[in-house]
């Protein structure tokens, strides 16, 4: 009975450490610090924000997608390593949403982040890829007819709730999910009132 009392408080150690582990990486600014190697504070520059699409426009395709992938694999890594480890869906959700919030709360700047598209992207693929398939799908179409990404980040991020309910029909990875996207939307706010406004940039390749 001590044994099993024993490995159950090691397996709620394990579980609370890599949540903690997990938002502390989501909370690495890569935009940020990529910027920075280039002599750029990206926070001064264009829209202010840390994530990729930013860092894209203001110091290239290289630089952008080594932020993308930096912040896609803050999300990714964590969920891998607990679903490796066999943890239980309601602690891959926590760890899932430890890194995202990490990315967009991060206790590195103030607890002011990106948007989390990357990061939530990261999430997602570690909990269920073919769900990502049909979100990345939709994110493809609506950029490609309309050059703009943030409305293509806003409707995936939308979508991703009822992908991951129709795929995986598992509870709280679905709320996990539908939380997450919630937030993305929420701190798209801006960019909805320019899309209402005809004022948002459209995305130049």
């Amino acid at each position: 009975m001590r044994t099993v009392h024993k490995q159950l408080e090691t397996r709620v150690l394990n579980e609370l450490i890599l949540t903690a582990v997990a938002y502390i990486v989501g909370s690495i600014p890569t935009g940020l610090l990529l910027a920075r190697a280039s002599g750029v504070d990206i926070r001064a520059t264009g829209s202010g924000n840390i994530g990729a699409t930013n860092v894209y426009r203001t110091l290239g395709r290289t630089v952008g997608i080594a932020t993308l992938l930096g912040d896609c694999l803050k999300g990714l890594v964590p969920v891998l390593v607990a679903r490796k480890l066999g943890f239980a869906d309601p602690w891959v959700a926590a760890v899932g949403l430890a890194a995202f919030l990490g990315h967009v709360y991060t206790i590195f700047l103030g607890f002011k982040g990106g948007k989390g598209v990357a990061t939530a992207l990261g999430v997602f693929l570690g909990v269920s890829p073919l769900s990502v398939l049909g979100a990345l799908a939709l994110f493809i179409g609506i950029v490609a007819a309309t050059r703009y990404i943030s409305l293509g980040s806003i409707t995936a991020a939308a979508a991703m709730p009822f992908l991951v309910a129709a795929v995986e029909r598992r509870p709280l990875l679905v709320g996990m999910t539908l939380v997450i996207a919630v937030i993305v939307i929420v701190k798209h706010r801006e960019n909805i009132r320019r899309l209402r406004e005809g004022t948002e940039n459209r995305f130049k390749a």
